[in-house]
């Protein structure tokens, strides 16, 4: 009888203790996964700490009024087409370069790449064509340790620019902050590979920032160049949230004033991307901010999303905006403007007018020596 009351005991012990253990164990639930809009505002955390009134949106998102804005009817370009179109597109194959117009999916490609040879317009991407960096609007690749230069890219680029028969040539470059000049020796020897060959040639760089290193800018400023180029992109309110972290609006500044400082008869020019959320004031103020570093030419064109993976428009500004700041900028001082939806950096329609003046600068120079040796042999009769 002990035995069986002592069994039964146990049996109601161990019982209950299979289900002290079962309770004990939370069955396991689907994470929650919260939507993309809801991802964007404060967490249930940031509210009970207080932190929720402290939190900034987006201004991107903040501004966008039609996420859905479907592309206006004067951001259509045609489909590129065309046997200069495709004789250029067959010498950078061959020589192995990479064009900005490619690889950011440049719009105005089959305006500048069509037409006679002799008027097509390539901007020539050096140093690869992966980038160190990774802004929101930007296309190209990116890699913290990206391939090293090729030491043929001089010659080459050298010799795809004689093929071409340009007058006018803009190269440009990916950021390399992997490299310790940031590639300013690389530009630069292109530079006077280019100069060597056709002294002729107008060179135009469009520059990164080599990471706000004054000695490096004027490595390349001091190349033989004729116009350097570095784009502030847009407003500095909205660079943190448009451009990487490392490209500062104020170290952009400084990049286009030791430039000039550097070879004073440079001509610096920088490009906006409008259609970010940007407010008048606020390009006002940038503007006023290029002249006082004397920047000599601005462009102002639509950004563009590139893909699904970048931020979106926040605005699609119409034609009319466009030639408003254009007169703006004029009345600023600038030398030129080139403002449209499609308008970009290199522009043929800018390269054009800055290769005018340029030529002109030389022939003037050209007079006023030819007038300082009459009067010196005046002088000595």
């Amino acid at each position: 009888m002990y035995s069986t009351k002592a069994a039964a005991s146990r049996w109601i012990r161990l019982g209950r203790s299979l289900a002290t253990a079962e309770a004990s164990v939370v069955p396991k639930r689907k994470a929650t996964v919260f939507t993309d809009a809801l991802n964007k505002g404060p967490l249930f955390d940031d509210f009970v700490s207080g932190k929720a009134s402290e939190m900034v949106i987006d201004p991107l998102e903040a501004a966008r009024n039609d996420p859905e804005a479907k592309l206006p009817r004067w951001l259509k370009v045609p489909i590129p087409k065309g046997q200069s179109f495709h004789k250029v597109k067959k010498d950078v194959r061959e020589l192995k370069l990479a064009t900005v117009c490619e690889e950011a999916k440049c719009p105005n490609i089959g305006e500048c790449w069509g037409g006679k040879k002799s008027e097509a317009t390539a901007t020539i991407m050096l140093l690869g064509d992966t980038c160190t960096r990774g802004c929101r609007f930007c296309s190209v690749k990116t890699n913290r340790n990206p391939a090293k230069p090729d030491p043929m890219e001089p010659e080459n680029t050298a010799e795809a620019i004689l093929r071409w028969g340009l007058g006018y040539v803009v190269l440009t470059t990916v950021d390399r902050d992997d490299l310790v000049d940031g590639g300013a020796a690389h530009l630069a020897e292109t530079v006077q590979r280019i100069k060597t060959k056709a002294p002729q040639i107008l060179v135009e760089v469009l520059s990164g920032d080599f990471r706000g290193n004054h000695a490096d800018c004027a490595t390349l400023a001091t190349s033989g160049l004729d116009v350097y180029a570095h784009n502030l992109e847009t407003v500095e309110a909205l660079t943190p949230h448009v451009r990487d972290r490392r490209a500062t609006y104020r170290q952009s500044l400084s990049i286009l004033d030791t430039a000039k400082k550097t070879t004073p008869g440079l001509i610096t020019k920088t490009s906006l991307m409008l259609g970010l959320g940007e407010t008048d004031e606020q390009v006002m103020q940038t503007l006023k901010d290029l002249r006082e570093v004397k920047c000599d030419v601005v462009t102002f064109g639509q950004y563009m999303r590139p893909t699904k993976r970048h931020m979106k428009v926040v605005e699609y500004v119409k034609p009319e905006k466009f030639d408003y700041w254009k007169d703006v900028a004029l009345e600023l001082g600038f030398l030129y403007v080139a403002s449209g939806p499609l308008v970009r950096s290199s522009y043929k329609a800018g390269e054009a007018f800055i290769e005018n003046v340029l030529r002109k600068r030389k022939h003037n120079v050209g007079d006023s020596e030819r007038k300082a040796h009459l009067d010196e042999a005046s002088a000595s009769a």
